[in-house]
């Protein structure tokens, strides 16, 4: 059964960057779509991004396209999120989580978790200062 880990999350002050690291158990061997969600206290999850199977297509919430990029390292079974010029909206509990089942796996949406069958138990991203 597919393992995530996420990683990299922590205090940051305004301004400042983070790069999470989403760690899964085999990727390489299963088509895949990929994304990351987040909670904030008191607010409804939300899809942040997400990025296909040969990592060619990904989408972005509006709330941080220019600011976050997402990528995935095959070989070492990995997805990133680079966030940088981070906001105090920003802070939340960032989740990985993965398609086995992608409709199409060239493509992906965030826009919602449905699909997404496998998660991480999330890595907490405060931005404070």
């Amino acid at each position: 059964q597919l393992q995530l880990v996420e990683s990299g999350g922590g205090l940051v002050q305004p301004g400042g960057s983070l790069r999470l690291s989403c760690a899964a158990s085999e990727f390489t061997s299963d088509y895949y779509v990929v994304g990351w969600f987040r909670q904030a206290p008191g607010k409804d999850p939300e899809g942040v991004s997400c990025i296909s199977v040969n990592g060619d297509s990904t989408e972005y919430a509006d709330s941080v396209k220019g600011r976050f990029t997402i990528a995935r390292n095959g070989a070492k079974n990995t997805v990133y999120l680079q966030m940088n010029s981070l906001k105090p909206e920003d802070t939340g509990v960032y989740y990985c989580a993965a398609d086995s089942r992608p409709i199409d796996p060239y493509v992906c949406s965030a826009s919602t978790d449905q699909g997404y069958d496998y998660w991480g138990r999330g890595t907490q991203v405060t931005v404070s200062s």
